[in-house]
């Protein structure tokens, strides 16, 4: 089961479990802090006791009747799991850091800061009684922590040593000893896959794979340690990593920028300009690729994303093939264009 349907079950088994239940209390009062309006939980909330890690904390959750999901007191949870939680005066937000997770947490708005982009989770963060409270889907899907229920009761459990992300390849270094894979961007952005001779390469049939066949343009997942250095991009060591495409293919050239233009030929096909950055020494700092059928539109995280958000001024990473025109600036046709999201 993926990430994804997983939370979904536990979120439904826990929304099942309560509006079973028959309890009805409102979370105790908590100590002040700067999160917010003062507000009071409803009194027909129902409540709900939480351990981590085996701990029972003293503060509950609650989940209002008719809300998506239960809420979570972050503080306590945060603490519990060995999280440094700090207020950002500047933001007005509150912000947590462990190892190479950080996220921003701002009162009623569902926006979730994970690797330096915004989620929704469909429930905006509650401040009541002078707590903020947050759904029971952040534990899982931001903090990337377990999270399961039993009977009454939410059961959270620290994560495993390391976790899985997926990206779009976009630099390969091979130097002797030292090789690694960057995804999700270049510059500062994105992260570093240290790659050692512990490190299982596989295609997705689980066949292996040498390091000389990866290559940029590839959709890969990686398992990679929690722990990362604090430079720019962080880096980390790589466990395994998978690609995800089905056939490996040529190497790619890939161009790294902004949509300059968008064109439409007679027979509907559309073209975008994109001026930017090489990510090789034979790929192009401004190219014109035509989104053909085929063409694989994605989101950084590597799922399908639509041709109609191509547009100008869009921030994207194309990838094509080396045959492309001598015009100036060349053309070619995209193989694969991952979107860019909005950046903190």
């Amino acid at each position: 089961m993926n990430a994804a349907l997983k939370t979904s079950a536990i979120l439904l088994t826990l929304s099942l479990a309560l509006t079973t239940g028959g309890v009805s209390a409102a979370p105790s009062a908590a100590s002040a802090s700067n999160h917010g309006t003062v507000q009071s939980p409803s009194a027909a909330a129902a409540k709900l006791s939480i351990s981590v890690n085996g701990s029972a904390l003293s503060e509950p959750g609650f989940q209002s009747p008719g809300s998506k999901e239960p809420l979570l007191p972050l503080r306590a949870v945060a603490d519990a799991l060995g999280f440094t939680v700090a207020w950002n005066a500047q933001t007005k937000a509150v912000d947590l850091h462990k190892g190479s997770i950080f996220t921003s947490v701002q009162s009623g708005k569902d926006r979730y800061a994970v690797n330096k982009m915004y989620i929704q989770l469909g429930t905006a963060p509650q401040t009541k009684q002078n707590k903020l409270y947050v759904p029971a889907s952040f534990v899982s899907k931001v903090l990337r922590q377990s999270i399961s229920m039993e009977g009454q009761q939410i059961v959270v459990n620290p994560a495993a040593e390391h976790i899985s992300e997926t990206g779009v390849i976009t630099a390969i270094t091979d130097a002797g000893s030292y090789q690694s894979v960057r995804i999700r961007g270049i510059g500062t952005e994105g992260m570093i896959l240290n790659v050692g001779k512990d490190t299982k390469l596989t295609r997705q049939d689980g066949s292996e794979l040498a390091f000389s066949e990866l290559h940029i343009g590839m959709t890969i997942e990686a398992q990679h340690s929690l722990i990362s250095t604090r430079s720019l991009p962080p880096q980390t060591p790589a466990y395994q990593i998978t690609v995800l495409d089905g056939e490996t293919g040529e190497e790619l050239l890939g161009t790294a920028g902004t949509v300059q233009q968008v064109t439409t030929a007679e027979d509907g096909t559309a073209s975008i300009r994109i001026r930017g950055s090489a990510l090789s020494e034979k790929s192009q700092n401004e190219v014109v690729l035509r989104l053909a059928k085929d063409t694989v539109i994605i989101n950084e995280n590597g799922e399908a994303a639509s041709s109609a958000d191509v547009i100008q001024g869009a921030e994207v990473i194309s990838f094509y093939s080396p045959l492309l025109t001598r015009s100036l600036p060349p053309s070619g046709t995209a193989l694969k264009v991952v979107l860019k999201a909005d950046k903190l």
